[in-house]
């Protein structure tokens, strides 16, 4: 699964999910990190990335553009890298599913309270 998470959320975040997803990326770590939002979803959905962010504006997007690509919506604010690698990894699960299986084919936004 390929994750990208997006510059408001710290490059550390990927060593502390990588044996979970060790595809995640930052976009720091793509060189992407002043792109513009619609940029982001732009590369995301050329390089089959699903779009980690605490940003609704990446929410809008696949309201009016739909997906691929896939949102993860965080829905508690800004956090500490520790604990976000903590739910991070506690729903890996939910978000493996999310992501691969037919019956979430539909749905574009994971929201993660």
């Amino acid at each position: 699964m390929n994750l990208l998470f997006d510059q408001n959320i710290s490059f550390r975040i990927i060593g502390k999910i990588s044996s979970l997803f060790p595809k995640a990326k930052q976009v720091r770590q793509l060189g992407i990190e002043n792109y513009s939002d619609i940029e982001i979803w732009k590369f995301a959905k050329e390089n089959h990335y699903t779009i980690v962010t605490f940003d609704a504006d990446f929410f809008d997007l696949s309201n009016f553009r739909g997906h691929p690509p896939k949102i993860i919506w965080l829905r508690f604010g800004n956090t500490k890298t520790d604990f976000l690698a903590e739910v991070i990894n506690s729903k890996s699960s939910i978000i493996q599913d999310f992501i691969l299986s037919e019956a979430y084919s539909a749905i574009s936004c994971l929201e993660i309270k």
